[in-house]
């Protein structure tokens, strides 16, 4: 009777007028075994990125709304829907970053690096924000990976910037990894294709979806982006952007195509691929990979050349590719393979104290260990030995340190080898110099 009535004031205090406060829909919670695997992630890029010496840019998370209507573009559902808009204490209009190229742009305008030698190579990975409807892989807040180059307008530059992405799979030990480029052309190839929109379209509008009716006047490219009508006859038959290239952009293409193939990259020239951003020219690609369970939705990265991008948003004239890859659907991609990131970690040493008033001598060694590279854990319960042992083995432990008061006295310490039970004891001093040695011998067996 007394557990029931405990219960159930428990149960008014959770239902009561202060209830447990939620993460916002739409985002989630990086801890544990996903922690551990979005640093290790993060590793891998930052040395990947070392050997293309790409430099890591770090842009704030939000910025004044008029980068994204100015340099993203209005046309775009980024900015027309999806963007977390706000007017800061000062009555400024902020907008929290959708997507992180602007961001590095504007920051690449600013700091005038458009004057020092050429090309500027800048990667970065954070937190984006968008207004969408959550699911699996995609919420209103995520993280992404992605480079910027600018100051080359050569086909080599998109080159190596989709072999970063391809190259990022591998390592990652992803499989049946290939390449979606097309071409949007010049400025003179995407308005004769815009024309030819306009004009095979125009009797189809009122077929269209009430997005693409908009789209139409604003960025008919647009319309062969729309999820919603992508399956009519109408989307199908429509005219390929191929077909209008002028000779400049039909030279592009071939070229980054002849990149391609000395490095020994699969690709496909898809006509469907266009980007949802205004600013691409030129090349735009998808990099895909055999995912199971994924079925047709197996694009995890995708990007393109942007060559007037700098010179909207109020910087000078300068050339530019990049791209994005989408953190949290890599992460199901190799969830889905079974692909685990890194290492099992192990505690090199565990230490607890027994029977201590005073654990001053026990932090000592702790960090003295700390500060010397090992992985040291300690009690802070004041857990009994039995406890500690199996604390210590669940940690999966190499070594366990035991303090009392004969040690504290003594200035010694005693150390267990936690797989074969061996003890030792030696002077606060050696403890460094036996755990080398003996802990290079387990890590070499």
């Amino acid at each position: 009777m007394l557990l029931l009535t405990f219960k159930g004031k428990i149960g008014k205090i959770l239902n009561g007028v202060d209830k447990m406060i939620q993460k916002p829909k739409g985002t989630y919670d990086i801890l544990g075994d996903s922690s551990d695997n979005i640093l290790y992630l993060k590793k891998i890029i930052e040395a990947l990125m070392d050997k293309y010496n790409y430099k890591y840019f770090k842009t704030p998370m939000f910025e004044a709304s008029e980068l994204f209507h100015r340099g993203v573009g209005e046309t775009t559902d980024i900015v027309n829907k999806e963007t977390y808009d706000f007017k800061d204490r000062g009555g400024r209009d902020m907008t929290l970053r959708p997507e992180g190229t602007a961001g590095i742009v504007r920051s690449f305008i600013e700091n005038k690096l458009y004057v020092s030698s050429m090309p500027v190579k800048a990667w970065y990975f954070g937190s984006m924000f968008r207004y969408e409807r959550p699911q699996a892989g995609r919420y209103r807040e995520f993280m992404q990976f992605g480079v910027e180059a600018f100051g080359a307008d050569d086909p080599i530059m998109d080159a190596e910037v989709i072999s970063i992405m391809v190259n990022f799979f591998k390592i990652l030990g992803l499989k049946g990894i290939k390449v979606n480029i097309n071409s949007l052309g010049d400025k003179e190839s995407r308005e004769n294709y815009r024309k030819a929109l306009l004009d095979y379209f125009k009797p189809y509008v009122k077929d269209l979806c009430e997005d693409c009716r908009n789209r139409y006047e604003k960025n008919p490219l647009r319309i062969l982006d729309c999820k919603v009508d992508s399956n009519k006859d109408i989307m199908k038959n429509a005219p390929k952007l191929t077909d209008y290239l002028n000779e400049n952009s039909k030279n592009h293409l071939e070229k980054v195509k002849t990149y391609l193939d000395s490095m020994n990259i699969d690709y496909i020239v898809n006509p469907s691929i266009v980007r949802g951003l205004d600013y691409y020219t030129h090349t735009v690609f998808e990099v895909e990979a055999d995912i199971k369970g994924f079925g047709s939705q197996n694009v995890l990265g995708a990007g393109g050349r942007y060559d007037h991008l700098v010179e909207n948003v109020g910087g000078p004239s300068v050339p530019g590719v990049g791209f994005a890859i989408g953190i949290e659907r890599l992460m199901l991609a190799l969830q889905a393979e079974n692909i685990k990131l890194g290492e099992e970690k192990n505690i090199d040493l565990y230490a607890f104290g027994y029977n201590l008033n005073d654990k001053s001598y026990l932090m000592n060694i702790v960090n003295l260990l700390r500060m010397n590279g090992f992985n040291v854990e300690m009690d802070y319960l004041n857990r009994n030995i039995k406890n500690n042992f199996k604390k210590a083995d669940k940690l999966k432990a190499k070594f366990i340190m035991i303090v009392g008061e004969e040690e504290m006295e003594k200035n010694i310490v005693t150390i267990k080898n936690n797989k074969t039970e061996e003890e030792f004891k030696m002077n606060k001093e050696n403890i460094v110099e036996f755990l080398d040695s003996k802990l290079g011998g387990l890590d070499e067996s």
